[in-house]
């Protein structure tokens, strides 16, 4: 497979460990990806879900950028409506003056939170509003180029601008970011139902700009690799149980296969459960190559995003290590 293949950690919690093994780990899992030939490793930005801990991206991705020399970083995505586009300038330009061409800050409208959470970072109720973000991304960009009209300067934002991407799960930001003629990621990985209609909209609105002549579109999905099929569904489960109870009201640390075997499942949880995993590739290598395969030929994008979310890190890194080889990665000599 010929297109770049990509990491996106939402530097899980697992039951029984704490937030500091969860951000270690995340170091750990950015040197193995690099070394096995993921061409990028975006984090995401998630507020009051004691089972992630990525709550501050721009942190993260500096110790990720440190701890790594060559993959690009980047934020799945950094969620606008809760900064000051001012802040979010400094932050990001303050990584690209580190390190230069390898950052990448990915914008998203939604809270990625609660909307009481969402309350407590923007500190004003007028700000809950996503309608003014084209507004805001726009005062964003032009911080990069020095185009503000209130006379600030963004230090050092100004002169070091990171590759900007539109983030999505519906048509909206599919059809901002083609306008805008950017980059588009979508989630397919939590809106697998949105992937089609959006990569659609995208390609159907963009418009060529300065720095992409055609659309270029990636998607994140869920894969996990194991040794075999049944090995890979045993463990899918705790993340699916994570997901679950995220749908019920109830976000929690990712839970342990024994938590994941214990649960009491109602009916309607298997069916929610059987559906969540029919929309991601999980199983053997052989399993994996085809579901990528009709994956990449559905949806048509220029690059594969994977998240993989294992109650043992280990295994999660061993995921990794069989996608890279299903797909043919260049590990790094």
């Amino acid at each position: 497979m010929t297109i770049p293949f990509s990491v996106l950690d939402l530097a899980p919690v697992a039951s029984g460990s704490s937030e500091t093994t969860a951000l270690r780990n995340s170091l750990d899992l950015a040197r193995a990806t690099e070394r096995l030939g993921y061409h990028r490793y975006w984090v995401a930005e998630h507020h009051n879900m004691p089972g992630i801990a990525s709550s501050a991206p721009a942190v993260l991705l500096a110790h990720v950028a440190m701890a790594t020399e060559s993959i690009r970083v980047g934020s799945g995505g950094v969620m606008l409506p809760n900064h000051a586009p001012l802040v979010v300038a400094e932050q990001f330009g303050m990584l690209e003056a580190f390190h230069p061409g390898r950052v990448d800050l990915g914008i998203g409208r939604a809270p990625g939170t609660d909307q009481v959470t969402a309350r407590a970072l923007r500190r004003q109720e007028g700000a809950l509003s996503v309608d003014d973000f084209p507004q805001q991304l726009t005062e964003l960009a032009d911080y990069f180029t020095g185009r503000d009209s209130r006379g600030v300067t963004a230090v050092p934002a100004l002169g070091n601008q990171p590759a900007m991407w539109l983030l999505g799960s519906s048509g909206y930001s599919a059809q901002v970011a083609g306008h805008l003629g950017l980059p588009f990621a979508f989630a397919h990985h939590f809106s697998s139902e949105n992937t089609i209609p959006a990569l659609a909209l995208y390609r159907d609105r963009f418009r060529p700009s300065a720095v992409l002549d055609e659309p270029y579109a990636m998607i994140a999905a869920n894969v996990l690799c194991a040794e075999d099929d049944e090995t890979a569904r045993e463990l899918a489960k705790p993340a699916l149980l994570q997901f679950l109870k995220l749908r019920k009201g109830d976000p929690g640390l990712l839970p342990s296969p024994e938590e994941a075997a214990a649960y009491e499942y109602t009916d309607v949880d298997r069916l929610f459960i059987e559906q969540r995993l029919a929309d991601q590739v999980v199983g053997g290598p052989e399993t994996v190559r085809r579901g990528i395969e009709d994956l990449l030929a559905a949806t048509g994008v220029d690059e594969l995003m994977i998240t993989t979310s294992v109650f043992d890190h280990a295994e999660r890194i061993r995921s990794y290590e069989r996608v890279a080889e299903v797909v043919g990665l260049k590990a790094l000599a």
